[in-house]
């Protein structure tokens, strides 16, 4: 059984988005592969596309219990819209189950134009890193963006800077989240502290440690540190410590 959405507002894209079996005939350029996955990017009037296929969910049971990967990633992309976070738009999205197992699945996000990762930022120096006006407006919305994510109970679990979008406008985007999840108690406090570390530690390679202090204030809504932040604060400066 197939289910299949595509958003009425690219209706005119259903030659090839229209459904699972389009989307799967389609080629492109590829940009990643994996044994489970690969993403491609197409061109259609000017716009380019981000079309994520999915063939395998993992072996064994993982192919019938628990979320499959790709479903993962649209749910969680929605829920970032959902709370005002900016993302890539989702253009369709779906799957495919035989006898209750994972086949196969898709989802195609829009080009979100003129972006580069911060990884890529960091990687060639760009002089925008250098500019504390930029970097103070690019921290505040990733403060603003972190908190609302972690208010919901709900962390990225891969919040690295390679998953952080910046356009010419300076405006940031979240994207690629599929091990995005909810958690309560110390498994979210645990959690969290991932994320910001995360956050951390090509920061450490790139910013001040003034600025880096006051993204987390700015994460916090507050103007000073108190005994609770300066033990977190420990927690997520030693995190990888041992594992690098």
């Amino acid at each position: 059984m197939a289910g299949w959405t595509l958003d009425p507002d690219f209706a005119e894209l259903a030659a090839d988005f229209g459904s699972l079996e389009a989307v799967f005939a389609l080629q492109g350029e590829r940009i990643t592969k994996d044994p489970l996955s690969e993403v491609i990017r197409i061109e259609r009037a000017g716009v380019r596309y981000y079309v994520k296929r999915y063939w395998g969910a993992g072996k064994g049971l993982r192919r019938y219990l628990g979320r499959p990967r790709v479903k993962a990633e649209w749910q969680n992309l929605k829920y970032f819209a959902k709370w005002g976070i900016a993302t890539a738009p989702i253009v369709a999205y779906g799957l495919e189950r035989k006898v209750g197992a994972f086949v196969r699945g898709a989802l195609i996000t829009r080009d979100l134009q003129g972006t580069e990762d911060l990884a890529v930022l960091a990687q060639r120096g760009d002089p925008r890193l250098a500019d504390r006006h930029w970097v103070a407006g690019i921290s505040q919305q990733l403060a603003r963006a972190t908190r609302t994510l972690h208010d919901q109970h709900f962390t990225h679990n891969d919040l690295k800077w390679r998953n952080l979008l910046v356009n010419p406008a300076a405006e940031l985007f979240l994207i690629d989240c599929p091990s995005g999840s909810f958690w309560w108690g110390p498994a979210l406090r645990y959690r969290i502290i991932k994320d910001l570390a995360c956050l951390d530690k090509v920061a450490k390679q790139h910013l001040s440690c003034t600025q880096r202090l006051r993204f987390y204030l700015q994460y916090r809504g507050r103007q000073q540190l108190n005994a609770s932040d300066k033990q977190r604060l420990r927690k997520i400066i030693g995190f990888f410590e041992g594992r690098e």
